[in-house]
């Protein structure tokens, strides 16, 4: 069997909010799986579930051969996973928050060191500091060792660089290659495109439902348009004349400049003339290559 997870059919509301709307997914053992999308997606919702920590309405999730919900005391010892929130003790130090967990494991540092070194060693200088008054960066690491100290087989990291600045992500991803290697499963969510790239495949979701799953490269090569970047300098009008206009398929800012979509080849080049027509100052169009966040975009205006 080479799935480490399989997602069928689940859904969850929280009243009358639908947060999972029939989740499907498979996930492979010792893949980087990324669950990308933004704030209210129902991200963490399915990390919950997945982590047996809430139970799903409808639906079934087997997770490294357990079912979420009727096996949960046998899959929560070969668990891993990091909240969203920095969710360990802050009176504690950071050696005896790492002790506290091994010891719920009935392991211990010693026995799993080598599990954690290559993370926690960069730490280790500030064992004795309360973990409340760690950096951001610091206690994304605290928090991670404490997640893989008792050798798990699937490790869960819910939106782990939010709020982390940028050298400290790229330290992140680069230790999430470095568990891959030793064949852990790893899932992760993320509201930040970028990160897509850093996984092995990736589901897009928004809304409590899944739009695409694939490598990242194949969801870029899905993109059927030709994307085109606009700049002039009223970004405010053009903004407005390029939403409105009726040669437009797709427009949304994208930093200092437009992502934009013509209807047609032919639509393009009225847009272009009309935009000239109207004297928009400095104004410039390039075709562009796609990323992850057009092919996002594009999704949901399906």
């Amino acid at each position: 069997m080479n799935l480490s997870v399989k997602i069928s059919n689940i859904s969850k509301k929280f009243n009358a909010t639908i947060a999972l709307n029939s989740i499907n997914c498979e996930i492979n053992k010792g893949e980087i799986f990324g669950f990308i999308g933004p704030d209210g997606a129902g991200k963490t919702t399915l990390f919950r579930i997945l982590t047996s920590l809430i139970i799903p309405d409808t639906g079934t999730a087997i997770v490294d051969g357990d079912n979420v919900v009727s096996d949960y005391k046998l899959l929560r010892n070969k668990l891993g996973y990091m909240p969203g929130r920095f969710s360990l003790y802050q009176d504690l130090t950071v050696e005896e928050n790492l002790k506290f967990f091994a010891g719920v494991f009935k392991t211990s540092i010693k026995e799993n060191y080598h599990l954690i070194e290559p993370i926690y060693k960069q730490i280790e200088p500030f064992k004795n500091r309360r973990a409340g008054k760690l950096s951001g960066g610091m206690k994304q690491k605290l928090a991670l060792s404490c997640a893989l100290i008792h050798k798990p087989n699937v490790l869960f990291l819910d939106e782990p660089t939010t709020g982390v600045d940028a050298v400290s992500r790229k330290e992140f991803w680069e230790m999430l290659k470095h568990l891959k290697s030793n064949e852990l499963t790893i899932v992760v969510s993320t509201p930040y495109m970028d990160e897509a790239a850093q996984c092995d495949r990736v589901a897009l979701i928004q809304k409590g439902e899944i739009l695409d799953i694939n490598t990242p490269q194949n969801i870029v090569n899905s993109f059927s348009h030709k994307l085109f970047a606009l700049k002039c300098d009223n970004m405010y009008e053009l903004n407005i004349e390029s939403q409105t206009n009726k040669n437009t398929h797709s427009a949304y800012l994208f930093g200092e400049t437009i992502h934009w979509v013509a209807k047609s080849e032919e639509c393009k080049m009225n847009f272009i003339s009309e935009i000239n027509a109207k004297n928009f100052k400095n104004f410039e169009i390039l075709q562009i290559q796609p990323s992850i966040e057009d092919c996002f975009m594009e999704l949901m205006t399906k």
